[in-house]
């Protein structure tokens, strides 16, 4: 029976599950299925929704669920406020492993702003060149502004995400210096990007501090208390915790 549930879909939560293969845990991993190409797990993978908090639930128990690690991206808030409630309705131990916000340095040029609807009230009103790093969800309010934005998606979209875009394919980690090139290339005047953390998106940020280019970082949600540890390590010790039976 499966034991341990990863809700994944970070570059971390690929570390784990690569982590219980290799001590041949009994696990499964979840994909929200965001994306049309998820990267390949070493794990049995599960693609879709729960079905709210009451199935997830029914999942856990169906399933035998004995932990769960919570593993998504930052701002993956709804999942994460269900995992919460879902574990508690269950009684199954809840886990986030999360990746330290990123932090402003003395030659960061960062606006704070507490939303999506906050980062376009934040950029300029006349014309500018944004590369709008937030993914593809929540765009449709920077149509409302005059300008050209560059996104960065993993999936190629059905059509223009916004009247004045350009769209390019890519899948991180990314590099500083490829993220330079990329920001001068399109002639870039403004980054707008959600505060994830890590290092694998972190290269925007480097290059923009370089280039002395202004971001509009968006904060990460405000999530129900849970324990949060920030490392891989700290998770398979978390695990291997006698209480939990795995």
């Amino acid at each position: 029976m499966t034991r341990i549930l990863i809700l994944g879909g970070t570059t971390e939560a690929s570390v784990l599950a690569r982590a219980l293969a290799a001590e041949d845990k009994d696990a499964v991993f979840s994909y929200a299925g965001r994306t049309d190409s998820p990267v390949t797990q070493p794990l049995p993978t599960r693609v879709g929704g729960f079905g709210g908090v009451s199935g997830l639930v029914a999942y856990l128990r169906a399933e035998n669920i004995r932990a769960v690690v919570d593993a998504t991206h930052p701002f993956a808030a709804q999942m994460s406020r269900n995992a919460v409630e879902a574990c508690g309705l269950a009684g199954v131990p809840l886990l986030a492993l999360e990746r330290p916000s990123w932090v402003a340095g003395n030659d960061d040029n960062w606006s704070h702003v507490p939303s999506v609807d906050a980062a376009v009230r934040a950029l300029p009103d006349s014309p500018a060149r944004v590369f709008l790093a937030i993914g593809k969800q929540n765009l449709a309010g920077f149509a409302t502004k005059p300008h050209h934005y560059l996104l960065r998606l993993v999936d190629a979209p059905e059509a223009p995400p916004l009247p004045d875009c350009t769209v390019i394919l890519a899948r991180g980690p990314f590099d500083a210096d490829g993220d330079k090139a990329l920001m001068l290339h399109h002639n870039i005047s403004h980054i707008v990007a959600k505060n994830a953390g890590g290092a694998g998106a972190e290269a925007k940020l480097i290059a923009a501090r370089a280039l002395g280019l202004p971001v509009i970082l968006i904060d990460r949600p405000t999530l129900p208390a849970r324990e949060v540890v920030a490392t891989v390590a700290e998770v398979m010790r978390w695990l291997a915790h006698a209480d939990l039976g795995v």
